[in-house]
């Protein structure tokens, strides 16, 4: 059996503080044909699961992630970084043989 996606403390926090003093909302992660090696993330906030989601949850914040993605992020860690680029959700994906120089698209 595949093991099911990681969400970080980190990644349950920034969630925590995007939702503070509103209506929470839950982080999508999905996967999508396209970008520069065949594959690529699609990371968005949505209101609600879907029946057959797995959601992940932590510090009261949601994670979702739909059943056709889940093969394609078995073990992967979902988390948040904050550098001089940028601050965004990253995915260490194990399952990726390559990626491209952004680390949105990747090879399997």
């Amino acid at each position: 059996m595949n093991l099911p996606p990681k969400v970080t403390e980190r990644a349950f926090e920034r969630l925590s503080q995007i939702n503070a003093g509103k209506d929470p909302v839950a982080l999508r992660v999905a996967i999508l044909g396209g970008g520069c090696s065949g594959f690529q993330y699609d990371i968005r906030m949505e209101d609600a699961p879907e029946a057959d989601d797995l959601v992940l949850e932590g510090a009261g914040q949601r994670v979702l992630v739909d059943p056709v993605s889940l093969p394609y992020l078995a073990g992967a860690v979902i988390d948040f970084t904050d550098e001089l680029i940028g601050a965004r959700f990253v995915i260490q994906n194990p399952n990726a043989t390559s990626s491209c120089g952004c680390g949105t698209s990747f090879s399997i």
